[in-house]
């Protein structure tokens, strides 16, 4: 998930096209999604055809077309999503409920991607011990992959009795560390490619160990799932993962409101959308807060921001942003910034949407 937003958050032109929609898990549901899909693609195919020439609109309906014949309807999960210009053509699934629609755009509409690295958890968990090391991706209780390769990693400096046992020795700590050293430079090069957050699976004396010389502290969770689980199955591992990182969530979130809430008391936000499109074009916002399932129509103009009421608005219309709330978040993230996704009713009293500043 992180690549692909990467790539296309990389890629602008005058025709990006994203088809947004809900899929179906089961029968009979997902019997019906290939042709919502065709309907959205006809869609597109109008909206094209009013925005550019026939023969470009042609080129890039084939490639949806192209890049929908690919798709496997009975493995769908709760939503789809399309992505494709002159030089793009990207599918993605994701376990989360999505607003349908279409959007043409000079960029791709990747809201729906950055709130499902937000409130859905694509992690990595490291199996630690003093003699061997595993490195699983996993996307909340669910295996993605087990890295093969270079990992496992085997230990072969020393021998081990047991793979709790304490470290015993200096020149045992000394290649402890050593072992651990390597470990950590391949986990980066991994991260490299798709820098998840890393949750350490192992006993207490590791887990301060590798911390200890570990390059990149900051990807490592604070918390850690205990016990030498080397040999156990990669998904009860994932399983018992998930339960730690659900907990470290809930706290994270818990967190983020608290900073919120103080920030507002502070007086250190903005909750009009126009100041915080001007604040966003400075730099200024550090975090913006939006509630699930919430969109809203603009046209950007010098020196404002138009918003359009969503009853009123049409599709059609080449000049209106579909979504200026995916312009804003993209923005925000441009200059570091960070985006909060709420539960709907959270931020009732700010409609909605709400950024603190950083100064």
């Amino acid at each position: 998930m992180n690549l692909v937003l990467k790539k296309l958050k990389n890629m602008s032109s005058e025709n990006c096209i994203s088809i947004i929609m809900n899929t179906h898990r089961t029968k009979p549901g997902y019997l019906k999604d290939a042709l919502a899909l065709k309907n959205l693609i006809k869609e597109a195919e109008n909206r094209l055809l009013a925005a550019t020439s026939k023969q470009q609109t042609d080129v890039l309906v084939n490639k949806l077309e192209a890049l929908a014949d690919k798709i496997e309807h009975d493995h769908n999960l709760d939503s789809l999503m399309l992505f494709v210009n002159e030089d793009v053509s990207e599918c993605i699934k994701l376990p989360l409920p999505v607003t349908d629609r279409v959007v043409l755009d000079t960029t791709f509409a990747t809201r729906d991607l950055v709130r499902a690295m937000h409130t859905e958890s694509n992690y990595y968990v490291l199996v630690l011990s003093q003699d061997k090391v595993r490195f699983i991706e996993a996307l909340n209780d669910k295996v993605v992959q087990e890295f093969a390769g270079v990992f496992p990693m085997e230990n072969t400096q020393f021998p081990t009795r047991n793979n709790t046992e304490p470290v015993v020795s200096s020149r045992q700590r000394q290649l402890i560390a050593e072992f651990f050293n390597q470990v950590d430079k391949e986990v980066n090069k991994i991260r490299q490619q798709n820098p998840l957050p890393v949750l350490i699976c192992t006993v207490e004396e590791n887990y301060s160990e590798y911390l200890k010389i570990a390059d990149e502290k900051h990807s490592i969770i604070d918390t850690f799932l205990s016990r030498n689980r080397i040999t156990e199955k990669d998904h009860a591992i994932v399983a018992d993962a998930y339960e730690v990182i659900k907990t470290y969530n809930r706290n994270n979130t818990i967190a983020r409101k608290e900073a919120l809430q103080k920030a507002i008391s502070d007086g250190r936000f903005l909750n009009d959308i126009s100041d915080i499109w001007k604040a966003l074009n400075k730099g200024r916002v550090q975090t913006l807060f939006i509630e699930k399932g919430l969109y809203q129509p603009a046209i950007i103009k010098p020196d404002s921001l138009e918003v359009i009421v969503v009853s009123e608005f049409q599709r059609t219309d080449s000049n209106v942003i579909d979504d200026i709330y995916d312009e804003m978040i993209e923005i925000n993230m441009r200059y570091g910034g960070d985006v909060v996704f709420m539960p709907k009713g959270e931020l009732e009293a700010y409609n909605g949407f709400v950024a603190i500043t950083r100064y």
